[in-house]
């Protein structure tokens, strides 16, 4: 599933060190070039005095003091790096890092973005976004978000989570964790998060069911289901340590198995959804990201990156 090439975006922080850890390993182990970028950020329009906006020589020298910047910092975080592991190339780039992360991923055709991530608390992250969530949203391939690192020791080899739900999104993760798990030695977990009411909605459409019955047989089908997934995987080349069988809110549950597990690695799938429909309705993959301690692979459809690759392209 890992063609040829990793991106990682670093900005010199601790929590694109432990990131940067992270993709030397799995650069070797996927046998993957492993590609740096920097992205210098550009100021803020609305916060330049106007004056200087209309100055024909203010954003000239500020692209010019943006891309000795980038130039220089990339070159320090390159230093560090090459005393790890290879790298096979780095970018300097400047502007919005989210936007310029996701073109070069789109650029190169990396097939893994990989990214450090500050953990903001929710109300900070409303307020401010995240250079994290935007390029899970935006790049044309999976992406690794590795938090700050609440751990001394190295995350894989160890226990890789991966959420199942019968979804094209949840069989490219499924690709991904089984390709990871291989080629690191780390244990796979499956987990199928069933979603359950306290009650019925609308009881007199049940004809007279009892609602515990209705429970107790999607249960049951939801344990058959996550065997034979697991049961593929292993047909397929992989091996399931377990399959594991959750009821509640599907990403409070990913989250908690992960803690539970001491997972090294989580993995789930992402539908994509688009700005509207995702401040609506929320998106499973968003929440494990925000809310898991350890890293979390996003991996979309193949269908959701060919859109995104068409929207991208129509941007520009």
């Amino acid at each position: 599933m890992f063609p040829t090439k990793i991106l990682l975006a670093t900005d010199g922080s601790e929590e694109a060190t432990h990131a940067a850890q992270m993709a030397m390993m799995l650069s070797e182990k996927l046998d993957s070039e492993l590609h740096v970028a920097y992205v210098e950020p550009l100021p803020d329009p609305y916060g330049v005095p106007e004056y200087a906006v209309y100055s024909p020589t203010y954003w000239d020298e500020v692209r010019e003091i943006a891309d000795r910047d980038a130039r220089k910092k990339l070159a320090e975080e390159v230093e560090k790096l090459e005393k790890i592991g290879r790298i096979a190339d780095s970018h300097a780039r400047f502007g919005r890092p989210d936007a310029e992360t996701a073109n070069l991923a789109g650029e190169l055709d990396a097939g893994l973005v990989i990214v450090g991530s500050r953990g903001l608390g929710p109300v900070r992250r409303a307020l401010l976004g995240s250079v994290s969530d935007s390029i899970v949203h935006h790049a044309h391939c999976p992406v690794l978000v590795v938090r700050d690192g609440e751990r001394e020791k190295d995350y894989l080899p160890g226990r890789i989570l991966l959420a199942v739900d019968g979804s094209e999104e949840a069989d490219a993760a499924t690709r991904a964790a089984v390709e990871i798990s291989n080629a690191t030695g780390s244990e796979l977990h499956l987990v199928f998060a069933l979603r359950t009411d306290p009650q019925p909605p609308y009881p007199h459409l049940l004809m007279g069911e009892r609602w515990d019955s209705i429970i107790e047989r999607t249960k049951q089908k939801a344990r058959e289901f996550v065997d034979r997934r697991a049961e593929k995987i292993q047909a397929e080349g992989g091996e399931v340590r377990d399959a594991h069988l959750s009821f509640g809110k599907p990403d409070a549950e990913i989250v908690k198995l992960g803690e539970e597990l001491q997972a090294g690695l989580i993995v789930v799938g992402s539908r994509g959804l688009g700005g509207i429909d995702r401040a609506l309705m929320g998106s499973v993959s968003d929440s494990v990201v925000r809310h898991a301690h350890s890293p979390v692979l996003v991996v979309r459809g193949v269908g959701q990156q060919r859109e995104t690759v068409a929207a991208e392209a129509k941007r520009t």
